[in-house]
Order: C-alpha cells, then sequence, then structure tokens
C-alpha cells in the first residue's frame, strides 16, 4: 500500500483491490455489515481476528457471489443444500458443509466444516464479483464489530468500532438488520445453529420437515456463544408491566436506566426511552440502532421489553437473550 493513507468511505474496486492486497475491508450486506478479508488468504484472515479480538476457534462464514463456487469450498454439496440456495440464495442463510480440503483452517476456525453464505446486497455482491477478477472472489466476514459486542448496521456504525482503521464500502443502512439464519447440513441432517430473517417454518416448507435444534455436537458457528451482541451497558429482560416499577425502584437506589419497549407506555424517571416497532421485522431492522443509541448514554442499566414468542420473533429474542447473558443480575435491576 505504501504508505498512502486510505480513505474512511471506498468504492468497489478500491475496496476489491484492498482486498486483494491481503486487507481488511468493511462491506455491506442485507444483514449487517462485514469486516472483510480474502477467505483464501489466512494473513490477512488473521487480521479479522486481531481486529476484532475474536477468538482464533470462532469460525468466519465465508462470502460467496453465486453457489457456482461451493464446489471450490466444500467436500461435497448434499441435495439439501442445492434446494436451500435454489429458495434462499442470494440471501440471508448460511449453510455449514463439510470444507473443502484447501479451505483454511484459520478461516473455519478449526473444524473441518465451513459456513457458506451468498449475500444479497448489491453492493456485496458488486464487491464479490470485482474480487472474483483479482483474487480469491470469497470473502471471510463476521459482523463489522468488536466481538460480543452490538453489530454494526450503518458505515457510521462501523466507525464508531474502528475508527479510520478500516475502509468502509458505505452501502447505507442494512436492509435486514439481524445476522443471517446459520444451518448445519454437515451432520446428515439439518440442524439450526442460529435464527435469523429465513425462519424454521421457511426452511420446513423447502425440505418437507423443520430443522433439529442444536446440540453438544453441533460445529462452532458465528454468533451462537451465550453472550453476544451485547452493549457496554448490562441489559436486562422484563415483561412491558415490569419496566415502571423497575425504573421507580432503580430511580429511588439512584441509578439511571434506559428502556426499549414495544407496548409499555412512557415512563418518568428514566435516562432515556426508545419506543420500538411492534411488527417482528421492523424491530429486527431497528434492534441495534437502537441498543447502540441508548448505549450511549452511559446508563446504568439497559432494560428492554420481552418480545412475543412465536416464529416471527425467534431471532430477536435469540439476539436480545445473548445480549442480557453476560449481566449476573440480568432479571434482577
Amino acid at each position: 500500500m505504501g504508505g498512502t493513507p486510505i480513505p474512511a468511505s471506498i468504492d468497489v474496486e478500491r475496496a476489491a483491490a484492498l482486498l486483494a492486497a491481503g486487507a481488511v475491508v468493511a462491506f455491506p450486506t442485507e444483514t449487517v455489515y462485514g469486516l472483510g478479508a480474502d477467505a483464501a488468504n489466512v494473513a490477512a484472515v488473521r487480521k479479522v481476528f486481531a481486529l476484532k479480538g475474536r477468538p482464533p476457534d470462532h469460525p468466519l462464514i465465508v462470502h460467496l457471489r453465486s453457489a457456482t463456487q461451493l464446489p471450490q469450498w466444500a467436500a461435497e454439496v448434499p441435495r439439501d443444500a442445492h434446494v436451500l440456495v435454489d429458495a434462499f440464495w442470494p440471501g440471508p442463510l448460511t449453510l455449514i458443509l463439510r470444507k473443502a480440503p484447501g479451505v483454511p483452517l484459520e478461516t473455519t476456525g478449526g473444524q473441518s466444516s465451513v459456513g457458506l453464505r451468498c449475500p444479497s446486497h448489491p453492493l456485496a455482491q458488486a464487491l464479490l464479483s470485482a474480487f472474483a477478477a483479482r483474487g480469491s472472489g470469497a470473502i471471510a466476514a463476521p459482523s463489522a464489530n468488536r466481538f460480543g459486542r452490538v453489530s454494526a448496521t450503518t458505515a457510521a456504525h462501523v466507525r464508531e468500532e474502528f475508527g479510520d482503521s478500516v475502509p468502509v464500502l458505505d452501502g447505507g443502512e442494512a436492509t435486514l438488520g439481524l445476522e443471517s439464519t446459520i444451518l448445519d447440513l454437515s451432520r446428515g441432517v439439518p440442524v439450526l445453529l442460529r435464527p435469523g430473517a429465513i425462519t424454521r417454518e421457511d426452511i420446513a416448507r423447502v425440505l418437507g420437515a423443520p430443522p433439529r435444534d442444536r446440540d453438544a455436537q453441533s460445529p462452532r458457528a458465528s454468533g451462537t456463544l451465550a453472550s453476544h451482541y451485547a452493549p457496554v451497558t448490562p441489559v436486562t429482560l422484563l415483561q412491558a408491566d415490569d419496566i415502571g416499577p423497575a425504573v421507580a425502584a432503580a430511580s429511588a437506589r439512584g441509578e439511571r436506566l434506559a428502556v426499549l419497549a414495544r407496548t409499555a407506555p412512557p415512563v418518568s424517571g428514566c435516562l432515556a426511552w426508545h419506543t420500538a416497532p411492534r411488527e417482528a421485522g421492523a424491530y429486527a431492522h431497528q434492534l441495534y440502532a437502537a441498543l447502540r443509541a441508548l448505549d450511549a448514554n452511559r446508563a446504568d442499566r439497559i432494560v428492554v421489553e420481552r418480545v412475543p414468542d412465536g416464529q416471527a420473533w425467534e431471532a430477536v429474542s435469540d439476539r436480545l437473550a445473548r445480549a442480557a447473558a453476560g449481566d449476573p443480575d440480568a432479571n434482577d435491576p
């Protein structure tokens, strides 16, 4: 790179050139922003882990421009994978398959399986196509944020995390706002490792049966640790009726609460209040931006109204449970 400064915002061709040179680039997908590197370049992949502070055994997802690249990355592509790819790619579905022999273990977190997905965001597709002309055409990318923290859904969020140290391909606000569904197909039966916009029902409709739940033998996968997607401020999940009393009790103790609620009416005494959408898709789209905004208030705690049960809310519920999991007092504000 010759020591030439890299601008904070770059275009597709510059981003592809940087990837080919072994640099790390942030780029948009329909789910969240990714922190990407050449998936075939071990040194570049290690830079991603170092930037995020990510444990080396926590695998990355490899982003492909199309299903035609699957044989380069998967040792075999089972029938279920073909059916799912036909139904959902490009889109927010990651498939875990047995890795091809040449796939670096650094990319897979040391595992014999690899996560593969084809993003639908037009800039992500343009970047993958441009990179295919210069390099491997595959980008290994976790979410563009410090490990375990709230994912980035805008270029501004990426800059909040990394400043000018990571060049950003700015594609505006992510459409979906939550990470992809992860489905394991590496062991002969479909197993849901992480819920996302593509639901169990969607998968069952295509495969004829719902996926199983993850078990102790499931491969490690992105975003599946007990504590993840967490603001710096501790998060507590409460029912709507319990939010008012919790705010009052905290205020009496001299503590300041920030609140994210769907149905509970705003109450006095809290430091900040964000009213979230009632519909699951709109809520998911706004969730990470709302958590980041509430976190910026430096409250003593963020209280989040529990969301409804049901498949439409499963991904949101999963992210909120992990955001609250790191706080030992998560249910006792």
